[in-house]
């Protein structure tokens, strides 16, 4: 998630360890541990883009680093601080990363839990910027911190706001049952053979749905409003992924087309390859649109010296795209 939503959470679990004992500085410890597990990022500094991406959302959103970790903060802090007890600030520290990482698990790119295993948790139910979700949990947070730690109201504001984004965190999962199965049913009805379906909320809302539908000639991508009154329509977009048969062997593409969980094209343009990474959709609505959230440009001087090159994002793009998915969202 955003990092004002776990910055908001860290603050909620931490005022809930430590709240009644050092007040408001549960709530400052607890919205820094939540932002710890976000530090991978710098990884991209230090490394190519397929390990900066491999690496994202790995050990640091892990329960290994939560275990680790927790305690190393924990005794930092009560080094400075008059409460003392390394036990409270290190259980404050433990809270606050591991529910960092379970959180971002409901995201499309998920968290490697469980890391060292190869396994990435992405349940897909809610995007990484989501309002209904933060919004809320972030006035029963202010509520809470403008009263003193020995008023009972103060616990009471902030475990309404960790229960009001439980719920929506829990209804995401119906909203999302339900349009798998309005896609489902479109796909049948449309006679359309498939070997894989996967959905996703679009951005800011869970009213709209996204879906990626693996079919032997190519992929389908549709969306659904559960304001629509019209048939679900899929546009169809090749795989290509003949295009780098020849630099299958290469390791940094092996590791792409892993990390992308096999949802992408290869897309030729102007005499370049292109990698488009499926999972995360398009940066326009628009029926005949190519330019894919997340699209890598590949660099191949041979068969063993492969590099993938982010293209850059267009903020006029971004301002374009919440306008289209306003529009689509009141339905087709």
């Amino acid at each position: 998630m955003d990092s004002l939503t776990q910055i908001v959470l860290g603050a909620a679990v931490g005022e809930v360890v430590l709240g009644k004992k050092v007040g408001n500085k549960a709530m400052l410890y607890g919205a820094v541990a939540g932002t710890i597990p976000d530090l991978d990022v710098l990884s991209s500094h230090f490394t190519d883009t397929t390990q900066a991406l491999a690496m994202h959302r790995g050990f640091t959103h892990s329960i290994a680093f939560s275990v680790v970790f927790a305690p190393v903060f924990g005794w930092l802090v009560s080094r400075y601080e008059k409460l003392k007890d390394i036990k409270a600030w290190s259980w404050l520290f433990f809270w606050a990363f591991v529910t960092h990482p379970l959180l971002d698990a409901h995201t499309t790119w998920g968290t490697q839990l469980f890391w060292p295993l190869d396994l990435r948790l992405a349940f897909k139910t809610i995007f990484v910027i989501d309002p209904l979700y933060t919004l809320p949990f972030l006035v029963c947070l202010i509520m809470a911190m403008r009263l003193k730690r020995s008023n009972a109201r103060r616990a009471r504001y902030n475990k309404l706001g960790l229960w009001i984004s439980s719920s929506y965190l829990a209804l995401t999962f119906l909203l999302k049952g339900l349009s798998y199965v309005q896609f489902k049913n479109a796909l049948e009805h449309q006679g359309i053979e498939y070997s894989d379906m996967a959905t996703r909320p679009a951005p800011l809302n869970t009213i709209l749905w996204s879906a990626n539908v693996d079919t032997d000639e190519g992929y389908l991508l549709g969306d659904y409003s559960f304001f629509d009154t019209q048939p679900i329509s899929f546009r169809f977009y090749p795989k290509n992924h003949h295009l780098i048969a020849h630099l299958e062997e290469n390791e940094r593409v092996q590791r792409m087309i892993h990390i992308s969980k096999g949802w992408y094209t290869i897309q030729e343009e102007d005499g370049n390859l292109y990698f488009n990474d499926l999972r995360f959709g398009l940066m326009s609505l628009e029926p005949e649109s190519q330019d894919f959230v997340f699209k890598y440009r590949i660099i191949a001087d041979n068969e063993s010296q492969v590099e993938f090159i982010e293209e850059p994002k267009d903020q006029r793009d971004g301002q374009k795209l919440m306008a289209e998915l306003w529009t689509r969202i009141k339905g087709n």
